[in-house]
């Protein structure tokens, strides 16, 4: 498989309008419209559930059944509070970073549509030497433009409206692709076009595959946790992303070292199957797939923990995508690292074979 028929123009352009699609935590249905009226040509059905997750099946009538996963929401604000001068103050949505927030412009999500605002901020001559403030949850704001509270309310801004940056998918030097969300709607491009390659190549699995898009990842792996009892799958291979600690201030003795550009990260820890694991990183031998390794503590902080400890233990595994700059609204991921994404969880399911038995003891 040559590397230009893992992502070709079609796939490159869904990924643009599907990162620039605003798919906030709690808030994910347009962007998993989208993701199902992408992939549903290569796929034999597909459902949703009541909260938003939704999974795309080749193979239903199996009974052996294999999940691969990605979440599909990005981190994002409530308002919280609109003071008497028109001023909006926030919550967090997930792990939105206050000190990228000063300067930025966002769009307030309301029934009478956009709004726009920006996070405003003291000007650098107001402030005093040695005494500036940092970017605090409390101190930071939005400014839509309104002298008080009823002007702000009449644009249909209340309390509880969701909020997210403007910023859009660009590629950089023709290497990387940068924009806000890339965590984790990357990962549902990567196993949608796994997907598709399954079906362009007529690769005829033994069982069951759910590709799986869940929702509200960001606070708590919670829509995983909900979807992995509907499917109550044999095996689940979960792709979220990884810090890439090559840039400065990352302290890799912390944080581990990964790099973008070398390849897909698999990670060792408590819920990685390492059977399941070692059948992933066999693949990658066999075809020459670079790869990087890692390890974590007590959980991985994905959707991994969810599924592996769920309906009496399914074997997992994570696939991680190196990432720079993640929960910024610049997160950036290298081309090379995608495709080793793709073509990793595409041949490793093709090792997997029906009633796949991973237990560590018989």
């Amino acid at each position: 498989m040559k590397d230009k028929e893992i992502i070709n123009k079609d796939s490159e352009l869904f990924l643009e309008k599907y990162i620039n699609n605003p798919s906030p935590t709690g808030f994910e249905k347009d962007g998993q419209k989208l993701w199902l009226d992408y992939i549903n040509p290569y796929v034999d059905d597909y459902f949703t559930d009541n909260y938003g997750n939704a999974v795309a099946v080749i193979n239903p009538e199996k009974k052996y059944k294999v999940v691969i996963e990605a979440h599909a929401d990005e981190i994002s604000w409530f308002v919280h509070y609109i003071n008497s001068d028109g001023f909006i103050y926030l919550r967090r949505n997930g792990g939105s970073d206050h000190q990228i927030a000063p300067s930025k412009r966002v769009n307030i999500h309301t029934k009478k549509g956009v709004v726009k605002a920006v996070f405003g901020w003291p000007a650098i001559h107001t402030r005093k030497t040695g005494k500036e403030q940092s970017p605090k949850l409390d101190n930071i704001f939005l400014d839509c433009g309104c002298g008080s509270k009823e002007e702000v309310e009449k644009l249909g801004i209340h309390v509880g409206c969701v909020v997210t940056y403007e910023d859009e998918f660009m590629i950089l030097n023709n290497d990387f692709y940068v924009g806000r969300a890339l965590d984790n709607r990357i990962g549902g491009f990567m196993i949608a076009e796994v997907a598709r390659l399954l079906k362009q190549n007529k690769i005829e699995l033994p069982f069951g595959l759910y590709i799986t898009n869940a929702v509200q990842e960001e606070v708590g792996l919670r829509g995983a946790q909900m979807i992995v009892e509907t499917i109550k799958p044999n095996v689940a291979i979960i792709t979220d992303v990884t810090h890439d600690t090559g840039t400065p201030m990352i302290d890799k003795i912390k944080q581990g070292d990964m790099k973008c550009g070398n390849g897909p990260a698999v990670y060792y820890g408590p819920a990685v199957h390492n059977n399941l694991l070692d059948l992933i990183i066999e693949t990658a031998e066999n075809h020459t797939i670079p790869f990087q390794r890692g390890a974590v503590s007590r959980s991985t902080g994905t959707d991994t923990d969810a599924f592996a400890y769920a309906t009496g233990g399914i074997p997992s595994a994570l696939i991680s995508l190196p990432l720079r700059y993640m929960h910024t609204t610049v997160e950036m991921v290298h081309k090379n690292d995608v495709k080793n994404v793709i073509k990793l969880i595409y041949n490793s399911l093709q090792s997997i074979s029906n009633d796949h038995d991973f237990k560590y003891l018989r």
